[in-house]
């Protein structure tokens, strides 16, 4: 029956990895994504989020708290919120399509790639949530 399935508590969550597909193209499943990130992290979860698509754009400073999206949180506390406790990081391929160098991004956002994201995503007590 709907309603009645155990929810897992932020202590036996070890870590969550999102990875945000989507930007200004899909601004709800975008503000989705962002808002479950924060809500984790804000609730001590280890989280590690990841921009790929054109969820990228947000890796550069100005671009989050350029967003709007009416009855959401503002994006650029949510990413602020994320990069408190956890770790942000920009998808090489995305960052290269896009034109993005290291030197452009918020301080604190790493460029990293497929091997990495599928070496976090398989560690012991990891959930995986895609946007």
């Amino acid at each position: 029956m709907y309603g009645t399935l155990p929810l897992m508590s932020v202590n036996s969550l070890k870590q969550l990895v999102l990875k945000i597909t989507a930007g200004q193209d899909d601004p709800e499943r975008c503000a989705q994504g962002f808002t479950v990130a924060a809500t984790a992290a804000a609730s001590g979860a280890q989280v590690s989020l990841w921009l790929t698509g054109e969820a990228a754009w947000f890796a550069l400073p100005g671009r989050a708290s350029a967003f709007d999206l009416p009855h959401a949180a503002p994006l650029q506390d949510l990413l602020d919120a994320v990069l408190a406790t956890g770790m942000v990081t920009l998808c090489s391929q995305c960052a290269q399509r896009r034109g993005i160098t290291p030197e452009q991004l918020i301080s604190g956002i790493r460029i990293a790639g497929a091997a990495t994201f599928v070496e976090e995503i398989l560690a012991p007590d990891v959930q995986a949530l895609v946007y």
